[in-house]
């Protein structure tokens, strides 16, 4: 009768833990590449406009207390495109992103802080080391997380069960902080580089 009692009570101790949530380690390299980073660097002469989607790396959610995120986002350099070829040429180059010595770019968070939830979305700022170009700098980058559980089977277009984690982010960064072609006249290339990153990874349940 006892161990009845006592099977039930862990039965109902997991159900109800199931029910509050844990965290989940969300995959965010996307076969289907669709995930993206856009890039502009808008100058008074020029404006250079381009995007990357070589886009990899974890992040671990509890939808319960979105607060204690962590993760890494990693983007390959080389998948940087611009339409102009040799512009693309250029921004591969040791002049400026230097690809073949620093093939990923990457940030860490490490903390967020002003986390507000409603529903499934969640805002905060994040801070984390960026490294680009082999430099890494603490940056603090307003984040929104849209957790959509189940709709894993949405996005890949099968049965397979589990939950999404979608992110949007939209900063800047300035170029000689890193490194890109410092000596560029800015009325043709701009200091302040703008980034859009847009999303979504994956946590399966077999």
């Amino acid at each position: 009768m006892k161990k009845s009692v006592m099977l039930g009570l862990t039965c109902g101790l997991g159900l109800a833990l199931a029910v509050v949530g844990a965290p989940q380690t969300f995959d965010f390299a996307d076969p289907k590449g669709v995930n993206n980073v856009v890039f502009k660097l808008d100058a008074p002469l020029e404006a250079i406009n381009g995007s990357a989607n070589g886009i990899s790396g974890k992040v671990v959610f509890d939808p319960e207390n979105p607060a204690a995120t962590r993760g890494e986002i990693v983007v390959s350099a080389s998948t940087l495109h611009v339409p102009n070829p040799m512009m693309k040429e250029h921004l591969h180059s040791a002049q400026w992103m230097d690809v073949a010595k620093h093939p990923e770019i990457r940030f860490k968070a490490e903390s967020l802080k002003n986390v507000k939830t409603a529903g499934d979305t969640t805002t905060a700022e994040v801070t984390g080391q960026l490294t680009v170009r082999g430099v890494t700098r603490e940056v603090t980058v307003p984040v929104r997380f849209t957790y959509l559980k189940d709709k894993l089977g949405a996005r890949t277009n099968n049965r397979q069960q589990g939950d999404l984690l979608v992110i949007r982010a939209q900063f800047s960064i300035k170029r000689s902080d890193y490194g890109i072609n410092p000596g560029a006249p800015q009325d043709k290339v701009a200091e302040e580089i703008e980034l859009t990153l847009s999303i979504a990874g994956a946590a399966p349940r077999s």
